[in-house]
């Protein structure tokens, strides 16, 4: 079992988790976070002059699957939360963290491992 993470734009939440369940992912938690990456933030004009935003809103995307689902729920995500019009996506698109997984229980029903997720 593998722990995906990922972080994504806030905006293509409704895509990612339609492509996850097209794959048979339903199980996941969201958190809003904020991040900041290669983009290092951006810097917008205003009338008073330039406002500089550090850390930008994400949202992370936290599921446990079993490991014949890894490869797809990768590919769910990638292909769904890239914004670029070239499909070559765009800096801020996010990231994918991949964790190896020792145990799973349920809590209530006891059931243990891939019956659990």
């Amino acid at each position: 079992m593998k722990k995906i993470e990922a972080i994504i734009r806030p905006e293509t939440l409704d895509a990612v988790r339609a492509a996850l369940e097209g794959k048979g992912i339903v199980g996941m938690t969201v958190q809003e976070v904020q991040g900041r990456g290669r983009q290092k933030g951006v810097c917008l004009q205003w009338r008073a002059g330039e406002y500089c935003v550090e850390f930008l809103p994400k949202l992370r995307i936290d599921m446990v699957v079993d490991d014949v689902k890894v490869e797809p729920a990768i590919e769910a995500i990638t292909v769904s939360a890239k914004t670029g019009h070239d499909g070559k996506g765009k800096n801020g698109d996010g990231k994918i963290f991949i964790y190896p997984v020792e145990e799973v229980v349920r809590i209530s029903t006891g059931e243990r491992g891939k019956e659990a997720i």
